[in-house]
């Protein structure tokens, strides 16, 4: 099986194991020294996630801000280690707040496993 064929099933994996909020599913596609950069932080880069305790702090996160958090309209794509994941995010916030923005997920992959994740969406303003 071709590595962009190995890198789209992960790619599916992952989109099943967040809608299921599952955080052990997801935390099977990464590897021990991964590292995770999501929208929001102090830095231009988000905020950074490095090592698997970590990532899955991050990655927790998501489910603590939306818990209800579902990835629909899911397309996938990938070329050698490499792959991409766009989605629309929607859930509702602890406060009530609906949430509904268009993302993506890029992902860097060594030996099956992910070994970077960073992540984006549109500003809603």
């Amino acid at each position: 099986m071709s590595d962009d064929w190995n890198v789209l099933a992960a790619l599916e994996g992952l989109a099943a194991g967040f809608n299921a909020h599952d955080i052990d599913a997801i935390m099977s596609f990464f590897a021990e020294h991964c590292s995770l950069d999501l929208p929001r932080g102090p830095e231009p880069h988000g905020s950074r996630y490095v090592g698997r305790d970590a990532v899955r702090r991050g990655i927790l996160t998501r489910f603590e801000n939306t818990p209800d958090v579902h990835y629909g309209e899911i397309e996938n794509f990938a070329c050698g280690n490499a792959g991409m994941s766009k989605w629309l995010l929607t859930g509702t916030t602890p406060d009530g707040e609906k949430v509904r923005v268009r993302g993506c997920d890029f992902y860097t992959f060594e030996d099956g496993k992910v070994v970077r994740n960073d992540s984006y969406w549109k500003i809603i303003a």
